[in-house]
């Protein structure tokens, strides 16, 4: 049975990021009825920035040269690693039961909102690998950082996503969806480029929806 798992990391309530996500989750809904889902919104209910507590973990895996996950539990020995464990163990097992982990996500001043960077630190742990685990990111950005676009270079978004997933996590199926010119609905300046945005905005809708279908498969 496949397990998704998703995370919403916008400020904004009503945001592109999360209407790309939702297009997602349906379509997977749909093509895998009994799929299981958790949903996890990081802005509303952002987790804490690691702390001494998760440090000293972090070092206590390292000294042990653990490997194995399931020995992170028995590693926090300290008031303070408990207390850091407290906070990991949930977010962890709901990476570790998924097979699909769908991200939604804005662009923030070139990168990733704060809300999205605290829940990587918080799971991420030397020697890990969620080799097995397909990564989808649906973004919004407000202008446009497409290949051959001004502000290309700029983008930190995928960049640092398909690098800390490979990287870190040993992960070489991540599939990264862009709606982009978001701010080209209020800016007036951007006006002459909202026909971009909402062409962007339907490209990206379906192909969630066609990414949702082929990884059911």
């Amino acid at each position: 049975m496949t397990h998704l798992l998703h995370l919403d990391a916008s400020a904004r309530t009503h945001s592109v990021s999360r209407r790309l996500g939702a297009e997602f989750v349906r379509a997977w809904r749909a093509a895998h009825p009994e799929g299981t889902y958790t949903h996890r919104d990081l802005a509303q209910h952002p987790v804490p920035f690691i702390d001494e507590g998760w440090t000293q973990l972090c070092d206590a895996v390292l000294a042990a040269g653990a490997t194995d996950l399931d020995q992170l539990a028995d590693l926090a020995r300290t008031p303070a690693q408990r207390a850091a464990w407290a906070v990991v163990e949930p977010l962890l097992a709901e990476l570790l039961a998924a097979d699909v982990i769908l991200i939604g996500t804005p662009m923030y001043n070139y990168s990733i909102p704060a809300a999205l960077k605290a829940w990587l630190d918080q799971v991420t742990f030397p020697r890990m690998s969620l080799g097995h685990r397909r990564f989808v990111v649906v973004s919004a950005r407000g202008g446009a950082y497409s290949p051959g676009a001004p502000k290309a270079a700029f983008d930190y978004q995928e960049r640092y996503l398909r690098d800390f997933f490979a990287g870190h996590y040993a992960v070489a199926d991540t599939v990264f969806v862009h709606a982009e010119l978001a701010n080209a609905v209020l800016d007036p300046h951007l006006a002459h480029l909202r026909a971009a945005h909402e062409t962007s905005l339907a490209a990206a809708m379906s192909e969630s929806r066609l990414l949702a279908q082929d990884y059911v498969r």
